[in-house]
């Protein structure tokens, strides 16, 4: 009887350690093509240039504290399934603490999201560097547009 009831635990732990992900995973960076509701219908300055680098990187997965709290949580649920007496509360303590420091873990790296740094001349002179998510191709020497919004978010297209 024992077993079993470990058996389900461990069970339950896998499937909530499940959504713990499914849920990490709707917070990851906004795509270049994509805009808010806030962004949309405000007015944009574009911008033309050149292309000079392309360099690959990395966007962080961000830290809303969902996972943690929800992995906390659902470990200790899980945790708690296990044993009885003493047992049972050092399980579910143990449970919720590695919970809560998986789902911290699962949230920033489904967030994580490849992206490049790009180097442009713009026509008027000045250099800059954007990085945004890689949703797009770029190569030396691309002419592209900057599209920048009055909050200084910056993205640059083809």
């Amino acid at each position: 009887m024992m077993h079993k009831q470990r058996m389900k635990g461990i069970g339950r732990f896998g499937i909530l350690m499940a959504l713990v992900v499914m849920l990490a995973a709707c917070g990851r960076a906004p795509s270049a093509q994509v805009y808010s509701r806030q962004q949309a219908q405000r007015q944009l300055s574009v911008y033309y240039g050149t292309v000079l680098a392309v360099a690959p990187a990395v966007i962080e997965g961000g830290q809303t504290g969902l996972g943690a709290v929800t992995g906390g949580v659902l470990g200790g649920v899980a945790g708690h399934s296990v044993g009885g007496g003493h047992g049972q509360a050092l399980a579910t303590v143990a449970g919720a603490v590695g919970g809560l420091l998986l789902g911290s873990v699962v949230e920033e790296g489904a967030g994580r999201r490849e992206a490049l740094e790009l180097t442009i001349e713009l026509d008027s002179g000045e250099l800059i560097a954007v990085v945004q998510v890689a949703d797009e191709t770029f190569v030396v020497g691309d002419r592209v547009r900057l599209v920048r919004g009055a909050d200084g978010e910056v993205r640059i297209r083809q």
